[in-house]
């Protein structure tokens, strides 16, 4: 649309930019442009206009759109990420577009989910304008065995992400949760489709979703959940900003794969689970039965090390873990 690609360009400049300069470079009229930024600040963006300077950007309402993303991509990074208000799930979104042939790489983004999917069938809360929803299509041309590698290395990316856009520093609790003052802010969710013939990973669909502004969470969540507004005094964090370079990162991990050396670094850097006392739930567990112990060491494969307290050692490869200290575990 005619507004985000206006956007983009208010956006890009650190002080005001000129109607005419705006029409030469989208190639539309002046009347164009100016119809396009009384539609923004319809939507809530604060623009000044100056007869002798043009348009400068005061105020941003924090909305996600391709305009605002778009502004921190190159330019040709936005022609296959796609943008919607509100989703039953950015994942069950780009899995249809997968299914249509869409390129690795493709991204669905969206400002609310009414049904946003967590681990093993939980849901994921999704308000709107609050965080950041996004999904990333990716083909590894890998086997099944190295799913839980990517779900590390989607952790690692996504704390990359929001250091460099917030200059903020997150940990992670394996598998791939990531916290802030030991409470989640963000979750990971990884589907992926398999080649009958070949056990190969055909595609592989990343849900991301991390709690960016919001300001209280409910009940049954405010012991487990924070945001990163919460864990930074209620300052408001431009959401634009986090899934553009999220998006990047995870170019970057697409880019690399399978070298892992950087990725099992940083994930041992940022894990806070070696060294605690643990809960393992294996995938199958019944009854919701654990077995406790303590988490000793990440492999190089990304799994668990653990030393359970009947004096066994494994290596978890899959399931979950609680950790003593987190989520009211104790």
């Amino acid at each position: 649309m005619l507004k985000d690609d206006v956007l983009k360009l208010i956006y890009r400049e650190n002080g005001y930019i000129s109607g005419e300069a705006v029409s030469r470079i989208l190639g539309v009229s002046r009347a164009a442009v100016n119809s396009a930024v009384k539609t923004l600040r319809d939507d809530g963006y604060e623009i000044i206009s100056s007869t002798n300077k043009g348009y400068l950007l005061k105020n941003d309402p924090d909305k996600l759109s391709k305009g605002s993303v778009s502004a921190f991509l190159p330019d040709t990074r936005s022609d296959d990420v796609y943008f919607y208000d509100s989703v039953d799930s950015t994942n069950t979104v780009l899995k249809t577009l997968a299914a249509k042939g869409s390129d690795s790489g493709t991204v669905v983004i969206a400002d609310h989910q009414t049904g946003g999917k967590g681990r093993r069938g939980r849901s994921f809360s999704s308000p709107p304008g609050a965080g950041v929803y996004l999904s990333y299509l990716f083909k590894p041309g890998a086997g099944f065995d190295k799913i839980s590698d990517l779900t590390s290395w989607t952790a690692v990316a996504v704390a990359d992400a929001i250091k460099n856009a917030y200059g903020l520093d997150s940990n992670i609790k394996w598998v791939n949760d990531l916290l802030m003052n030991r409470k989640k802010i963000c979750g990971i969710l990884t589907e992926v489709s398999v080649e009958g013939e070949s056990g190969f990973i055909d595609t592989c669909i990343i849900g991301i979703g991390v709690n960016v502004n919001e300001q209280e969470f409910p009940p049954e969540l405010s012991e487990i959940a924070t945001s990163v507004s919460i864990e930074n005094g209620g300052n408001i964090f431009l959401r634009a900003k986090l899934a553009s370079e999220i998006i990047l990162s995870m170019d970057r991990l697409a880019s690399e794969w399978p070298d892992s050396s950087y990725y099992l670094e940083r994930y041992r850097e940022l894990n806070i689970t070696v060294g605690s006392r643990i809960t393992a739930y294996p995938l199958m567990a019944e009854n919701g039965q654990g077995r406790t112990g303590t988490a000793v060491s990440i492999n190089d494969d990304f799994s668990l090390k653990v030393e359970f307290s009947d004096g066994s050692i494994e290596n978890l490869k899959s399931g979950e873990v609680s950790v003593r200290g987190l989520y009211g575990y104790t």
